[in-house]
């Protein structure tokens, strides 16, 4: 369904919020306004457009056929404006707003966030959201902006590129000493590379415990209950574990994606760069 009523940029500022924050109070802040406003605002373009552009499911705003339409019309719009703001303003002008990125936990944790301060500094008015889920998200139904994968996607409509790989070793506890039993994963993540290793490694003994993601087996090999694959990149200093092996047994290709639509405003950018960068790097794929 395509909108023919014309739609101010103000308009099309509430509906992008809308879609980005899923609630109401998130748009409000994403916007500087009271969450009163934002209703108030929304509804008066429902009304102009004769349609609904978001429904409620599982107490989150999502775009209708209509509203998704919208929506990618106001970021091409978006996009627009923002080239050429910063064409008017100079080269000097920092990025700024809001960008949702995604990952499985043990990035957001372990390697995102240790690194992040850097950037931080560089880009102040520019705020990430991190979404640590094991689950992969889906950008096209605008769960987030910016997805990083540890395998190379299949199908889809989002831009992607290989960022690096990541190497894993085997850790345990720094302390626990003896013969560490092993840490895996639940049957439902038992296709995962690391998940193969392990389940071959451990074929002739009982694994300790199971999880369904690598935080979790973080978390259990520091606390000394056993040993398990891990990437090297995630490992600093003061976390409590070892690594047990002579050097890495497993990589993994760590990939990018992110939304066509929204690919070039200058935020984008700024964390696509970022991350090209991190991962680009050599202690990446270095050993520990």
């Amino acid at each position: 369904m395509q909108i023919q009523i014309p739609l101010n940029w103000d308009d099309l500022r509430i509906m992008l919020a809308v879609a980005r924050g899923e609630t109401l109070s998130a748009a409000a802040r994403r916007l500087g306004v009271d969450q009163t406003t934002v209703t108030r605002r929304l509804a008066a373009v429902e009304r102009a457009v004769g349609t609904a552009l978001f429904q409620r499911v599982e107490r989150r705003l999502r775009p209708t056929a209509a509203g998704a339409d919208a929506v990618a019309h106001a970021e091409r719009v978006e996009a627009e404006v923002e080239r050429l703001t910063a064409r008017l303003a100079g080269a000097d002008r920092a990025p700024e707003g809001y960008v949702r990125l995604t990952a499985v936990p043990i990035l957001v944790n372990r390697i995102l966030i240790p690194r992040l301060a850097a950037f931080r500094q560089r880009y102040p008015r520019l705020s990430l959201e991190l979404i640590a889920e094991p689950r992969n998200l889906q950008l096209a139904k605008r769960d987030a902006d910016i997805a990083v994968r540890l395998a190379r996607p299949a199908g889809g409509t989002a831009l992607c590129r290989k960022l690096g790989e990541l190497a894993y070793s085997v850790y345990g506890a720094t302390d626990a000493g003896g013969d560490l039993p092993w840490l895996g994963y639940d049957d439902d993540h038992a296709d995962l590379p690391q998940a193969r290793w392990l389940a071959r490694e451990a074929r002739r003994a009982d694994i300790a415990l199971r999880a369904n993601d690598a935080e979790t087996l973080f978390l259990a090999a520091a606390a000394g209950l056993g040993r398990t694959l891990l990437p090297d990149l995630a490992m600093a200093d003061g976390d409590g574990l070892t690594r047990l092996s002579d050097g890495p047994v497993l990589r993994r290709e760590v990939w990018l994606l992110v939304h066509p639509e929204i690919r070039h405003l200058p935020r984008m950018s700024a964390v696509v760069d970022w991350l090209t960068a991190l991962f680009a790097d050599p202690a990446t794929t270095a050993s520990r």
